[in-house]
């Protein structure tokens, strides 16, 4: 490890490529701590504290979110609007042929429209946050033109992110807007770390040691099923054309363990959440009836066990569900029949589809078991260490995992171009 970071900065290329995209992450935390005004502070905090949900979005902002900064939605307009296209594609199939059949232009155009899409998704989260902080008393009363500049500050400052992470993408060093959560994401620990030491009890020591070795197990089992893949070997035909034969090599299919990635438990996140916004809103209702189905929807919700097991349910659905959108067994068997490729022992066509389905389903059930155990970390570590609140979240283990084994490939792609073997 040492001689490979020493290898990165003797690169002048790669050096200057790292210090650039460290320069616009400096720029993105300093555009994530500029304020708006007219926000109470200890109201905000004292929000989020009891809220996950927006503490989910948060994470998605970059932590802009939380001190209500001009960048306050960060860059997640942009990844709403990249599900939305992506789920679109399964159900337009224009949109399929532009994205899958055009190549490079195609896909540059459905870059395009996430784009312009991420504009209109970023002012009607920015209107809609505005007016829930309102109804808290975060945000003092604005006037009309007030709300309008807040609006365009906001959306502004989401595609100015969206512009830094594509520089940071064209260098080739990593995800751009992966790399501005991840970094929204550490940028709590030093806080997360002076709080820890403040709080810090002796009498505790075997607990904290305890808690440390749990928490490098979860590491160690994200990196695991993150990198975990199953392997379908698939052998070519030979073709004969004129004298020379063409065909007859054998490869291997990759089947991924966490096919969907983090968005099954975005998904599942969002739905368990909206009941319980609901019935806070509705818990002061003129009519006795309908405030107290909200009381008690609200404190169904709050049952950890009925909580805890129903999101662990919905994170398994929504790994199938996803799964199935981005993995089309037909199509592969199709496309592998089309190349002269088969299955060793499997029938091509029908049969191929059959049998991946099968295997699909066995790989996504140990992915799926996997995402719900990770987003109910952090519900685990409260019931056996007995914390109020955790700072470590599931997700945004996953996600700061999955952003290091990416970027760190990468950089060791462009070593590889740069390492001569000897005669």
């Amino acid at each position: 490890m040492y001689e490979k970071i020493t290898q990165i900065f003797k690169v002048k290329e790669l050096r200057n490529k790292i210090f650039f995209i460290l320069a616009l992450l400096v720029v993105f935390r300093l555009i994530a701590n500029i304020p708006i005004p007219g926000v109470d502070q200890l109201q905000l905090k004292n929000f989020f504290q009891n809220n996950q949900f927006f503490g989910m979005l948060n994470l998605f902002s970059g932590g802009g979110l939380s001190s209500i900064s001009i960048a306050m939605l960060g860059v997640g307009p942009y990844i709403t609007a990249s599900i939305i296209m992506q789920l679109l594609t399964m159900i337009v199939p224009k949109l399929e042929q532009i994205y899958k059949e055009e190549g490079e232009a195609g896909r540059q155009k459905f870059n395009q429209w996430t784009r312009w899409l991420s504009v209109p998704m970023a002012a009607l989260q920015t209107f809609g946050m505005i007016t829930i902080f309102k109804k808290q008393g975060i945000i003092m009363d604005v006037s009309p033109f007030n709300l309008v500049s807040i609006i365009i500050v906001a959306v502004a400052g989401t595609i100015f992110l969206m512009w830094l992470g594509e520089l940071i993408t064209e260098k080739n060093m990593g995800n751009g807007v992966s790399l501005i959560i991840f970094a929204g994401i550490v940028s709590r620990l030093p806080k997360d770390i002076s709080q820890f030491i403040s709080t810090w009890d002796s009498s505790q020591l075997f607990t904290y040691l305890i808690l440390l070795a749990v928490i490098i197990g979860a590491i160690a089992f994200v990196v695991a099923m993150t990198e975990g893949q199953r392997n379908i070997p698939v052998s070519y035909a030979k073709r004969i054309r004129g004298n020379r034969t063409y065909g007859g090599s054998t490869s291997h299919l990759p089947l991924r363990v966490n096919q969907a990635g983090v968005i099954p438990i975005i998904f599942a996140l969002s739905l368990m959440l909206f009941p319980g916004m609901i019935a806070n809103f509705l818990g002061n209702a003129s009519n006795q009836t309908v405030a107290n189905l909200a009381k008690a929807i609200g404190n169904l919700f709050q049952n950890q066990w009925f909580y805890g097991g129903l999101y662990f349910i919905l994170v398994v659905a929504f790994t199938y569900f996803y799964t199935a959108v981005v993995f089309d067994p037909k199509k592969i068997s199709e496309s592998l029949q089309k190349q002269g490729g088969y299955i060793p022992g499997i029938r091509p066509g029908g049969n191929t589809a059959e049998y991946l389905y099968h295997i699909i389903n066995r790989v996504t059930l140990s992915g799926a078991i996997f995402l719900g155990l990770i987003a109910l970390l952090p519900f685990i570590i409260q019931g056996a260490f007995n914390m109020r609140s955790v700072s470590i979240g599931g997700t945004a283990l996953l996600i700061v995992v999955s952003v290091v084994i990416e970027t760190v490939k990468q950089i060791e792609g462009q070593l590889v171009m740069r390492d001569y073997e000897g005669f």
